[in-house]
């Protein structure tokens, strides 16, 4: 175990300290809330009651509940980025164009400080995501930030639709056409391993489905690649596909069509504006940068207008991160469709919210403020999408994962790992007992004495 493996061990403590007197149940009272679905809501109280929204309305009152006073501040739903790599380390797979059976599910990390700085801005759910070197990539997973287990089990949101990454372009071409001289080194050779993948998964199905009805006597050998190449062919998987140029935005939507295939977001999409009634068309939903382009030479094409032309077409669009630095500020560059395309209020916190949860197949259950949905929300000091707007309180079914008022200093700055920690009997953390709380603390205290001798 490392250092940082170390450090982050103490926050795990300190959290599940912090924690365990949650039990998801909270009142949030005397706030602005922005439904999003329903309009706002001036003076208004919500509760929620084991983790799930159970009242929205006015002088509402629970027993034995957290109360939290949110008068003068903004309540909205926690905010939701569609494209992110926090709690992963290396993203990459690069060794074949076409990997879909690998999962970054395998090797969440829920000790990556990222997570709680995320929670900083009022994030509440991110999309890890495999990265771009393949056509067609691994699994991704999506993951609610309750920071401060050590068990990735707890990362995960239950039920999500399964989500797989696809790319198009410069990043697989250059990977593998250029540095190792396999397909795909064109464009034109992109398309190919779409169709052949796709084309040898419809050969596998029909040779499970005749062997099922006795048509042939040997069943295929079971391949993980090919039943995951199914499971999108049969829609069972959300296709999220990297991409910037609108021919070939164009080429991905011509191959699903010949192949049934219509659950794709398209994510970058720098070029999405050119073709966005194709988009809205076909379907697909669009997970954009407010205003990153030309970075290279692929990306040289773009517009800061390009969120606000893919929702006045009536394209599913969201604006996501890519970045952990970035996805603390998601609030700030939903505002920035005001400035380039002027979306209201409501359109530009769509993107942060509904949208993205429309896109990972999850708005049944969060993206807005609803009773019966989660109770994921983030509380402002000010207007989401006004500038001064800090946020104060971040929840994750009824449990407050960051508040403002009793953010640790140490969470806000770079851990120095020639740093002399404090044992836990100098802090007083070891008077709480965290196997409870799963956090084991004998491991890690042990793991501290024989650092610091």
């Amino acid at each position: 175990m490392t250092i940082r493996h170390i450090i982050a061990g103490s926050f795990c403590l300190f959290f599940a300290s912090f924690l365990s007197a949650q039990n998801g149940n909270v009142l949030i009272k005397n706030g602005t809330v922005l439904t999003i679905t329903d309009g706002i809501k001036e003076n208004t109280d919500v509760l929620i009651k084991n983790g799930k929204i159970s009242k929205i309305g006015s002088a509402l009152k629970a027993a034995n509940t957290r109360v939290i006073d949110a008068k003068g501040m903004y309540v909205m739903p926690g905010i939701i980025d569609a494209h992110s790599h926090i709690a992963l380390d290396v993203v990459n797979e690069a060794t074949n164009p076409v990997l879909p059976e690998i999962w970054v599910g395998d090797a969440l990390d829920p000790f990556d400080v990222g997570i709680y700085q995320a929670l900083a801005g009022g994030v509440t759910i991110s999309h890890a995501m495999h990265g771009s070197a393949n056509a067609i990539g691994g699994q991704c997973e999506t993951i609610k930030h309750r920071y401060g287990t050590y068990d990735p089990d707890e990362l995960r949101m239950d039920g999500a639709p399964r989500t797989i990454k696809f790319a198009l372009g410069e990043n697989p071409m250059r990977v593998h056409g250029e540095r190792n001289n396999v397909p795909p080194r064109s464009r034109m050779g992109m398309e190919q391993e779409f169709r052949r993948s796709f084309a040898a998964a419809k050969l596998y199905k029909e040779a499970k489905a005749n062997y099922a009805s006795g048509k042939i006597k040997t069943a295929p050998d079971y391949n993980l690649r090919m039943e995951t190449l199914e499971d999108i062919l049969d829609g069972e998987i959300i296709i999220h596909c990297h991409s910037y140029r609108a021919d070939e935005i164009m080429m991905l939507m011509n191959v699903l069509e010949d192949y049934g295939v219509n659950k794709i977001c398209f994510q970058h999409v720098n070029e999405g504006f050119k073709v966005a009634p194709e988009l809205a068309a076909f379907g697909a939903q669009a997970s954009v940068f407010s205003d990153w382009w030309a970075y290279k030479f692929e990306v040289y094409y773009s517009t800061a207008y390009n969120a606000a032309i893919l929702t006045k077409n009536g394209v599913v669009t969201s604006i996501n991160s890519d970045s952990g630095e970035l996805i603390r500020h998601l609030y700030h560059e939903a505002a920035k469709t005001q400035r380039y395309g002027g979306l209201t209020d409501n359109e530009a916190l769509r993107l942060i919210t509904i949208n993205p949860a429309i896109q990972l197949g999850i708005d049944k259950r969060v993206g807005s403020l609803e009773e019966g949905k989660e109770g994921d929300v983030a509380i402002f000091n000010a207007h989401p999408l006004s500038i001064y707007a800090i946020p104060q309180y971040t929840i994750i079914d009824g449990n407050v994962y960051f508040d403002i008022n009793t953010d640790p200093v140490d969470m806000r700055i770079d851990i120095d790992p020639e740093e002399t920690m404090p044992t836990f009997y100098e802090t007083g953390i070891h008077s709480h007992n965290h196997e409870e709380d799963g956090c084991m603390e004998g491991v890690y205290e042990q793991l501290f004495l024989e650092n610091h001798k």
